[in-house]
């Protein structure tokens, strides 16, 4: 199934449908402001484990981030971090940025990096954080761009038509929020000082 919502303004009811859905245990794709991923909610680990097996990850090597629908609901699955870590993600979210931080016990061990680390989004966009907040708790994902090149066309992947002719099947709903940026998120490190670790969109300044 495939749905259209559109920034700003989602649909309120569509919204409504599609938290129900991850309350469910099911796996959607949504738009971020990034690429589309693949994502589930927080406390279904058999989702999770899916997500891995369609993303093509090894389930103990699974590496996910948790999309969050502000600041303040990030900070519930980090450790403490400094002023400047702090001011950092302040100055950046909501953005196209992915931080990697040490992760609190809100996370589950089993979306943990093996170094207890977890990616921490907070994407600027709308449909994204609407459906986050009327789920309630951030959401495990994955951007569905594969692991390594093949031969597929980039509209693959940011074309939701084609990612719904791709994935429809193994989903329980694709959003379709229109054409992604084919451009992945920048990733920084900041479990072992703020290091850029994949120049992507965005361009903050360390």
């Amino acid at each position: 199934m495939i749905t259209k919502l559109y920034n700003p303004n989602p649909n309120p009811r569509e919204v409504q449908r599609i938290a129900a859905a991850l309350h469910e245990g099911q796996i959607i794709i949504l738009p971020t402001d990034t690429l589309y991923a693949f994502a589930c909610g927080l406390d279904h680990k058999q989702a999770a484990d899916e997500i891995a097996r369609l993303k093509g990850f090894r389930l103990k090597q699974a590496k996910y981030s948790l999309l969050c629908a502000s600041l303040s609901q990030a900070a519930e699955y980090h450790r403490p971090i400094d002023r400047d870590t702090f001011a950092l993600l302040k100055q950046a979210l909501p953005g196209p940025y992915t931080f990697i931080m040490e992760a609190s016990s809100n996370v589950p061990r089993a979306c943990q990096n093996a170094n207890h680390t977890i990616g921490l989004r907070v994407p600027a966009c709308d449909i994204t954080r609407a459906i986050i907040e009327e789920y309630g708790l951030p959401l495990i994902a994955t951007s569905v761009r594969p692991l390594v090149d093949d031969e597929s066309e980039p509209e693959t992947y940011t074309d939701p038509d084609l990612i719904h002719e791709r994935f429809g099947t193994r989903v329980a709903l694709v959003v379709d929020g229109g054409i992604a940026d084919p451009e992945p998120s920048t990733v920084i490190d900041c479990s072992d000082g703020n290091t850029i670790l994949r120049h992507g969109k965005g361009n903050l300044d360390l």
